[in-house]
């Protein structure tokens, strides 16, 4: 609340008063400064936009007592006036003008080529190019020929470059020359290929194997995204790994930007031991706002305040430990599971460092915030992605902003055109080598050129959206607060 005018005098109000007509009776009456032109505002749907932003964000986010006062009228660029209120530290809160796409991301739908790719730069000469991480099946990149580790260097026959490189996620039709890097050598086996982007489902479980090696049986899970539309298919991919009895599980979340809760909870509860899973042991604890904090402690909302382990699950391996492959795209709901089952199993980490994510958000759109369809009508396109709370496993282990550094570091071969799940692959050979403590034998690698950086990476353009951690389930919730 802020404090009255008189209430932040230094000297009483009536002295300060006093003072200021004395001294003004001393002077010849001032000429009459010309009244200022009246100042131009932003057009009223701008306007509008605006105050949804800041409803929003006065209601339900983690910071909300830290948010300037900004003149909502003077604001001519809705996104650039959100990023005015964001707190110093969060890096995750965004709003779209596209919700109906946003939503459909979170869901797995996307208009989309099917492949995943990282951007590279030529130190020397500064061109960029992109390299296959990976390709969904019955796609159009599938279906024009592209696997894991080809190397596109030009688009519609032009050279790649910092205004256009995001194109290759974005555009809707491509024509991309691409080849094989070979260390010494440079392209090889180059090739032309056209393609027209589709809206697509993708089921976020793939490349699974069961690779035996060493005297073991290992379980080899690919999960891509969080999403609890998809948890059967988890459920179906470990039921195949009990019956052919694995000894060991890896989840590979290398490139996994995070997803729901729900489905955090669903994978980690169908693989962490039972006793933990039956009694319904916690498997993060959340800190809202002050305001909803103690709204939900003042109902003993403990479903608000911490999620459990579900013993409800179809399918229970009930393991002691468990192998997870990381990257710099490890984030959200993939960090979630690491630092949740880490209390109660021996989780190893392989691969990179993860990218730091310990927050939680909610979609909210102007029909969820408003009851009058006639005010949101104009504004129904807009959304917005507050981070609303953090998280801390059961220990309190929370706040890991520079993410979760790798027990066994292995760096991603990109150039490398072993596919995701074979046993060759860098990170996955190094995670299988240390269980079983026998060498698997590989052909060499097409080796990582020295004047090459990695800059950026993506599924999609909403990567980084994804990264939310969204509980979309608490929606209505938290809007009825008393």
């Amino acid at each position: 609340m802020k404090k009255k005018f008189f209430e932040m005098m230094s000297i009483p109000a009536f002295m300060l008063l006093f003072a200021i007509v004395l001294i003004t009776g001393c002077k010849d009456d001032p000429v009459p400064e010309p009244e200022p032109e009246e100042k131009e505002t932003a057009p009223e749907l701008t306007i509008k936009v605006n105050k949804f932003f800041k409803d929003v964000m006065e209601e339900v986010y983690l910071w909300y007592n830290t948010l300037p006062t900004i003149d909502i009228r003077y604001e001519f660029d809705s996104k650039a006036y959100f990023d005015k209120l964001l707190y110093a530290e969060d890096k995750w809160s965004f709003v779209t003008d596209d919700i109906k796409a946003l939503e459909n991301s979170f869901e797995g739908k996307e208009t989309s080529y099917g492949w995943s790719l990282a951007f590279g730069r030529f130190s020397d000469t500064k061109k960029i190019f992109a390299l296959v991480e990976y390709v969904y099946p019955n796609t159009p990149a599938a279906a024009a020929g592209f696997k894991r580790g080809d190397m596109i260097y030009a688009m519609n026959g032009a050279d790649i470059v910092d205004a256009n490189y995001m194109q290759l996620l974005t555009s809707t039709s491509l024509t991309c020359t691409y080849g094989q890097y070979v260390k010494d050598i440079g392209i090889t086996n180059e090739k032309t290929a056209s393609m027209t982007a589709l809206e697509l489902n993708f089921n976020p479980v793939q490349f699974t194997n069961i690779i035996e090696h060493g005297g073991h049986k290992i379980g080899y899970l690919f999960y891509a995204q969080y999403i609890s539309n998809y948890n059967n298919s988890i459920d179906s991919v470990l039921q195949l790994f009990a019956q052919n009895q694995i000894t060991d599980l890896v989840i590979d979340l290398r490139y996994n930007p995070g997803g729901t809760i729900d489905a955090a909870q669903h994978l980690c509860s169908a693989i962490a031991p039972l006793n933990v899973v039956e009694e319904q042991k916690i498997l993060v604890k959340f800190q809202w706002n002050d305001k909803y904090q103690a709204y939900w402690q003042s109902k003993n909302a403990t479903e608000q305040l911490q999620v459990t382990f579900l013993n409800t699950v179809t399918q229970k391996l009930g393991l002691n430990k468990v192998w997870i492959i990381t990257g710099s795209g490890t984030a959200s709901a993939s960090e979630l599971t690491i630092t949740g089952l880490k209390p109660y199993m021996t989780v190893t980490t392989v691969g990179e460092t993860t990218y730091g994510k310990y927050t939680a958000s909610i979609t909210l759109k102007p029909e969820d915030f408003y009851e009058s369809a006639s005010y949101y009508k104009e504004i129904e396109n807009w959304g917005v992605q507050p981070i609303i709370l953090k998280y801390a496993n059961s220990l309190g282990v929370t706040d890991f902003k520079d993410g979760f550094s790798p027990d066994i570091p292995v760096e991603d071969d990109l150039f490398s055109p072993i596919p995701l799940g074979d046993k060759k692959e860098a990170m996955l050979k190094k995670t299988i080598e240390t269980i079983t403590g026998e060498v698997i034998l590989a052909t060499k690698s097409a080796q990582r050129p020295a004047n090459v950086e990695i800059f950026d990476r993506g599924f999609s353009k909403y990567d980084a959206f994804k990264r939310e951690l969204p509980m979309q389930d608490l929606k209505k919730v938290i809007l009825k607060r008393e």
